[in-house]
């Protein structure tokens, strides 16, 4: 009967490890996957339980390693998921993280202008010096407002600029103000989009001044960057620019279209740090919408082994 008892407790001591196991090894789990749903926006409740880690319950290294490798293939499926909804070859590449130190940007050799040294003058640059393979979308004027382009742009998670014209923005200032709660930066395009260099100095300011002020109204930040029409300007251009506020006068080296690429350089190929243009355009002026534009853009783009980058992080 002796022997009997002994065993009996020998049996619930090991059971008793048994649960004891079990119960932290259901906490690590459970440690892991709230973390995970909370990184990825899916937890209820911002703030962790006790046994979920938290201030004096330090979460376990590998629950925290397990969260982050839950939240990343989390968010690689949701892509990949867009990446098809949107007619992809495959998901964009995701860009590195924004430089610590930004890159120094100077003049493209030949787009100078007298005095551009001495009167520390916007630089006019198509690439950003950089050696990793991005790239850096720009979207001009402003004329369509497609709202398939922002759902596809922000499902997709993809970085571009804007560099918008009054003249066609001025009937939906509602369009562009969704765009920048979606994390897009809003830049200078001037009022009326005209021929720069062909204006006086006065005329030129007005036009780049008369922006900013419009862009302080309606969004609630003067820009500091600015593309000219047309990628024209003089040196009246650079000097008005800098008067209104302008340090960053980026035009491109690529231009996309729905159906065609066209290139600056002779090699006719991207390059680490180029800035490429397309136009907010629709079937009224193009053989297809908005969403065909971005998806030949990014089918190439990611096919060459280049993320995109947003472009006022390198600056």
């Amino acid at each position: 009967m002796r022997a009997v008892v002994q065993n009996d407790k020998s049996q619930a001591r090991v059971a008793e490890a048994d649960a004891e196991r079990r119960a932290r090894a259901v906490k690590t789990a459970t440690a892991a996957l709230a973390l995970a749903a909370l990184l990825t926006g899916c937890a209820g409740d911002p703030a962790p339980a006790p046994a979920q880690g938290g201030p004096g319950h330090p979460l376990d290294p590998r629950a925290r390693q397990a969260a982050e490798h839950a939240r990343q293939a989390a968010e690689h499926a949701r892509l990949a998921a867009a990446a098809r909804r949107w007619g992809l070859e495959r998901a964009p590449l995701t860009p590195p993280a924004p430089p610590a130190a930004k890159p120094r940007i100077t003049p493209r050799d030949g787009f100078e202008v007298d005095g551009q040294e001495e009167e520390n003058l916007p630089p006019v640059f198509t690439t950003v010096p950089i050696r990793q393979k991005v790239v850096f979308l720009t979207i001009d004027d402003g004329a369509e407002k497609d709202p398939a382009f922002l759902r596809m742009m922000s499902e997709l998670k993809v970085p571009y600029t804007a560099f918008l014209s009054n003249y066609v923005i001025e009937d939906d200032y509602g369009y562009f103000r969704r765009m920048q709660a979606q994390g897009v930066t809003l830049n200078n395009h001037t009022l009326t989009h005209p021929y720069l260099p062909g204006l006086s100095y006065e005329e030129q300011r007005d036009e780049i001044c008369g922006m900013q002020t419009v862009m302080k109204k309606q969004f609630g930040k003067a820009p500091t960057v600015f593309r000219p029409p047309y990628g024209n300007y003089n040196g009246d251009t650079l000097r008005a620019a800098k008067e209104c506020g302008i340090k960053y006068a980026p035009i491109w080296d690529e231009e996309v279209f729905v159906d065609h690429w066209e290139y600056r350089d002779w090699d006719r190929r991207l390059h680490p740090g180029d800035i490429v243009l397309t136009h907010f355009r629709g079937r009224d002026d193009w053989n297809g919408t908005m969403v065909d534009d971005m998806r030949r853009f990014l089918d190439k783009v990611t096919r060459e082994g280049y993320a995109v980058a947003r472009l006022e992080d390198y600056l």
